[in-house]
């Protein structure tokens, strides 16, 4: 089978959308992904992540966050879209109606439920030898955020403490433990919907 590229991809993707077909694919060493949608934990967890990094980029207009759904051309033709990303402003002072032809400065996966913490640490190492400056790797399950830097040991965060990247988003800081969705018992009152 032929290697597919960018162009394959848009052709796919055009085939599926006629045929009212809505899915996300990633293109890795000539290969075309079907990525499927996640649990809705890592999907709460994704959002909260992009929420508290998007409410401090945008007033202070330090750049771009993005979701799930936007892709990245790397340098090598591959098409990748991390759970969430984040550009510099500098880096991509438009956006444009096409995928990024570039290389993020941070990227986040999320462990959702089907994935493997092997592939995901791979996929990072990958976003990293690329140019992306920080990698992050959420895991739902152990409640930890595992930071990864270029040509560095991996920094491991759990409840308690506070993930910061001063290099990126100087100020910015996060508590591990605002990540997790939150747990309502049966027996408690609704606030007043008044």
């Amino acid at each position: 089978m032929p290697e597919m590229t960018i162009k394959d991809v848009e052709r796919i993707e055009s085939i599926l959308s006629e045929a009212d077909f809505d899915c996300q694919l990633e293109l890795e060493a000539g290969k075309i992904t079907v990525m499927g949608p996640s649990d809705i934990i890592s999907s709460e967890v994704s959002l909260e992540f992009a929420s508290q990094l998007r409410n401090w980029v945008k007033p202070r207009r330090l750049g771009r966050v993005f979701d799930s759904a936007g892709g990245f051309i790397l340098p090598g033709g591959d098409l990748k879209a991390p759970d969430v990303s984040f550009v510099l402003r500098d880096r991509l002072p438009r956006s444009v109606r096409y995928f990024g032809t570039l290389v993020p400065d941070l990227v986040v996966e999320v462990k959702s439920q089907s994935d493997r913490l092997a592939k995901l640490r791979q996929k990072i190492k990958m976003f990293l030898d690329q140019g992306v400056k920080i990698g992050i790797l959420i895991d739902p399950d152990e409640l930890t955020v595992t930071l990864y830097r270029p040509n560095q040991k991996p920094i491991l965060l759990t409840n308690g403490e506070t993930l910061t990247i001063p290099e990126l988003l100087p100020g910015w800081e996060l508590q591990i433990s605002e990540l997790w969705p939150p747990v309502f018992e049966e027996d408690e009152d609704y606030p007043n919907q008044e």
